[in-house]
C-alpha cells in the first residue's frame, strides 16, 4: 500500500529501530509520546470549551440584567435634555433599543433588618427593549408591568427579599441617602414602599442588592429633575466597547459613556487571565510530550 509523504516519514520516525527493529523500548517511549500528545491535545480543547461555555453563562446572566452600554450625566444629575441624547444614541444604526433609568443607593429596611442596594428608577415599558430578563416571555407580561407611578412599588432580587424577609405585597421602607435639613440637624428621608414582585437574574451580586422601582418615584424619592441616563441595547455585545467610543464622539453635552466591559472589568480580566494560564499549561505539556516524541 502507498501512503503519502506524510504519513510514511512520520510512520518511520515513530517507529524504533528505523533499521533493525529490535528497540522495544524506544517503539514504547514513543507510543507514550504520542498518546501523551494526543491528551494533551484533547484536554487543551475540553478546557478551552468548558471555559468558554462559564463565560457565556456568566456574561450571559450578567448582560441579563446589565445594559450593554450606559449613558449618563456626571455626579449623578439629570440629563439636561433626554429627548435629544435619546435621538442622538438611536441614530447610531449599532443600536437596537434605549430606556432611561435612574441610579441611586440607598437602605432598604424591613423591621430591624436593613440592607444596602442600589435602586435604579426604571420606565418598565421601555427596560425590556435593553434587559433580557424584564422582557415579557411567552406572551406573560414582564414584572415591571407591576410598577405604576405614585403607587411606590418596588421590584427586589430573590436573595434581597429573602435576606429581609419579605414576599409580595409586604411593606419596605427606602432610605434615601441625602436627608432633609431641619432645625433639629439632617434627617434621612424615608418612604414606605410595598414589595410588588421579585426577580431572579441568576448573578448573586445583583439578586442581593438591586431594588427596581418606577423612574416617576425615584424622581420624587431621590428629588431629581428627570432620569439620570439612559441604557442601550447593540446589535453585538462584544462590539460594545467600539459602539462606547462612537457615542462618546457624537452625543451632545458633558455626558459620560460606559459599556459593559468597563461596568464588570475586574471579572473579565480574571476569566481571561485564567484562560491564559489554562492555555499555556496545557500547552507545556503538549511540548514536553511531543519533545519526547523527536528525542
Amino acid at each position: 500500500m502507498n501512503l503519502p509523504y506524510e504519513l510514511s516519514l512520520g510512520w518511520r520516525y515513530t517507529r524504533a529501530g528505523r533499521a533493525t527493529r529490535k528497540n522495544g523500548f524506544i517503539s514504547f517511549i514513543s507510543g507514550v509520546s504520542m498518546l501523551g500528545i494526543a491528551l494533551g491535545v484533547a484536554a487543551l480543547i475540553i478546557v478551552l470549551s468548558v471555559m468558554n461555555g462559564f463565560q457565556k453563562e456568566v456574561r450571559d446572566r450578567m448582560l441579563g440584567v446589565l445594559a450593554h452600554i450606559e449613558v449618563f450625566a456626571p455626579g449623578g444629575a439629570a440629563l439636561p435634555d433626554l429627548a435629544l441624547t435619546l435621538k442622538e444614541a438611536k441614530a447610531n444604526p449599532q443600536v437596537l433599543g434605549a430606556a432611561p433609568f435612574i441610579a441611586a443607593q440607598a437602605l432598604v429596611a424591613r423591621g430591624e433588618d436593613m440592607k444596602g442596594a442600589m435602586v435604579r428608577g426604571v420606565d418598565p415599558a421601555l427596560e425590556g427593549d435593553v434587559t433580557d430578563i424584564f422582557a415579557p416571555h411567552g406572551g406573560m407580561p414582564s414584572v415591571l408591568q407591576r410598577l405604576q407611578p405614585g403607587a411606590f412599588g418596588v421590584v427586589l432580587g430573590l436573595d434581597l427579599a429573602r435576606n429581609l424577609g419579605v414576599r409580595e405585597g409586604d411593606n419596605v421602607t427606602l432610605i434615601a441617602p441625602s436627608g432633609q435639613v431641619t432645625p433639629a440637624g439632617v434627617v434621612p428621608r424615608l418612604k414606605q414602599m410595598t414589595v410588588v414582585g421579585t426577580f431572579d437574574s441568576g448573578h448573586y451580586e445583583y439578586d442581593a442588592g438591586l431594588v427596581l422601582l418606577h423612574q416617576d418615584d425615584a424622581a420624587r424619592i431621590f428629588r431629581l429633575e428627570g432620569p439620570t441616563g439612559i441604557r442601550l441595547k447593540i446589535t453585538n455585545l462584544h462590539q460594545a466597547r467600539e459602539v462606547a467610543q462612537q457615542l462618546a464622539g457624537t452625543l451632545s453635552g458633558d455626558l459620560l459613556v460606559r459599556d459593559w466591559t468597563r461596568t464588570n472589568r475586574t471579572w473579565f480580566a480574571a476569566v481571561q487571565l485564567e484562560k491564559r494560564m489554562m492555555f499555556i499549561i496545557l500547552t507545556l505539556i503538549v511540548a514536553v510530550a511531543a519533545f519526547n516524541l523527536v528525542s
